[in-house]
């Protein structure tokens, strides 16, 4: 059993519907990063995170309800936030930053000032995904909202050692493979989440973005 440390940070807010961050990509659409809405985007986030590809996203076998409550009680926090990133008006994918000092990665590596901790799950194919190249415009644009929007410094990830896909996809993007480590138990009264075999993996604002 692990406690996270407490770390303050000036919360990230928008109004529901309001962008953090919108940029066009030629020949790709308009992306738009909006905070997630935990009850009105419920229906949408319940059914990608509890397909069978999604399993290590760790919410499988959860309710609607269950999944709306996780992500209103992030939104209380002000070192984890949610958004749903969206390409022109369809949702293509979930997106979870946080400050890495106060997660469960923090023992397992040594956080720098700058860093902040990326998840993304992606939407299935024909629920707005799928098409040739939308991954890495996604991820680009991503890269661009943390790195330039938040001024980042570095992104760490942390998927699973098993989620070959996930790492791959990282790493095509410019991410340097860390050491594999394996995440604690966490057991608090707000929040469980189980041991975890991860791959961390790295990137660096000049190597996104070189002067």
């Amino acid at each position: 059993m692990s406690e996270l440390p407490t770390v303050v940070r000036e919360p990230v807010r928008a109004s529901v519907g309001e962008p953090v961050h919108e940029e066009v990509v030629e020949g790709f659409g308009t992306v738009r990063i909006r905070p997630l809405a935990a009850h009105a985007d419920a229906d949408i986030v319940h059914g990608w995170v509890t397909e069978e590809r999604a399993s290590f996203w760790g919410m499988n076998g959860l309710t609607r309800d269950q999944v709306a409550e996780i992500y209103a009680h992030m939104d209380t926090l002000d070192t984890h936030h949610a958004f749903l990133v969206l390409r022109d008006s369809d949702p293509v994918a979930l997106l979870q930053t946080y400050e890495p000092e106060a997660d469960r990665v923090s023992e397992c590596y040594d956080v720098r000032p700058g860093d902040i901790g990326v998840h993304l799950l992606l939407a299935p194919a024909g629920a707005g995904g799928g098409r040739p190249g939308w991954t890495s415009a996604l991820l680009t644009v991503v890269m661009s909202y943390v790195f330039l929007t938040l001024d980042r410094q570095r992104v760490v990830v942390d998927p699973d050692v098993r989620n070959e896909k996930a790492v791959a996809r990282f790493l095509r993007q410019g991410f340097s493979a860390g050491p594999a480590v394996v995440l604690p138990e966490v057991d608090l009264p707000e929040v469980y989440l189980p041991r975890k075999d991860a791959q961390l993996a790295f990137l660096d604002r000049g190597v996104a973005f070189p002067a």
